[in-house]
């Protein structure tokens, strides 16, 4: 029995190392104050800004993926962002079909965890229609300590992101570029579910282990006059 147990977590350590997430781990903290948006303001352009989301299985296996809807305004004073805030959606959350083989899981699809993820289990989107992402602070980057998975980082970015009712400032690099009539912003990073207290039944719950607390974020945004 014993070497059964000692095989198990064994096991659960090699499954734990193989694959996963593979954007920028984010930092975390406090909920920090918002700055102010000076300067020139740019919309989102929504026909064109995305935000992907990627999770895993445990090990990184059969990662589950997909999009979400979000609209806000960047702050730009002397071609630098000061500011900025956008809402995300989360009724729009929407797995890509290619994610979800009903072959593997039981015949159910992407929209099937499309509805799951609307429920009390995770975003419960009828208390908490929208998330929210609010700039605390906008910092060069300095290829001579900062490391980034994004080619040609230029910035790092904090913001409190409000997930339900838990708020927790995030900092990430991120490529910017600014003209006289756009921004884009792009940037992938990594977030630990647990901290907005995103779990899957009780603390301990199998179901829950089962689940990486890894969720990858892509951000592209474009911004326009």
């Amino acid at each position: 029995m014993k070497k059964i147990a000692i095989l198990a977590v064994f096991a659960s350590v090699i499954l734990a190392s193989c694959g996963g997430s593979n954007g920028d781990k984010a930092q975390t903290g406090t909920e920090q104050q918002v700055a102010e948006q000076k300067g020139a303001t740019f919309a989102f352009d929504t026909a064109v800004s995305s935000i992907k989301w990627k999770a895993y299985h445990k090990g990184g296996f059969d990662p589950r993926f997909g999009t979400l809807k979000s609209e806000g305004t960047v702050s730009v004073e002397a071609g630098a962002i000061t500011g900025g805030s956008f809402v995300i959606d989360m009724n729009s959350v929407t797995t890509d079909k290619s994610a979800v083989d009903p072959a593997k899981s039981g015949g159910k699809t992407a929209a099937d965890l499309d509805g799951h993820l609307k429920t009390g289990d995770f975003f419960e989107v009828e208390k908490y229609p929208t998330a929210k992402f609010e700039i605390t602070a906008v910092t060069a980057f300095d290829a001579a300590k900062d490391k980034s998975v994004i080619a040609d980082a230029t910035n790092i970015i904090s913001g409190n992101l409000t997930i339900k009712d838990k708020t927790v400032n995030v900092t990430f690099p991120a490529k910017v570029s600014v003209t006289d009539n756009e921004i884009n912003v792009q940037s992938k990073f990594t977030i630990n579910r647990q901290d907005w207290g995103l779990a899957y039944g009780t603390e301990g719950d199998p179901k829950d282990w089962m689940i990486s607390q890894e969720v990858d974020m892509e951000l592209n945004i474009a911004a326009k006059k």
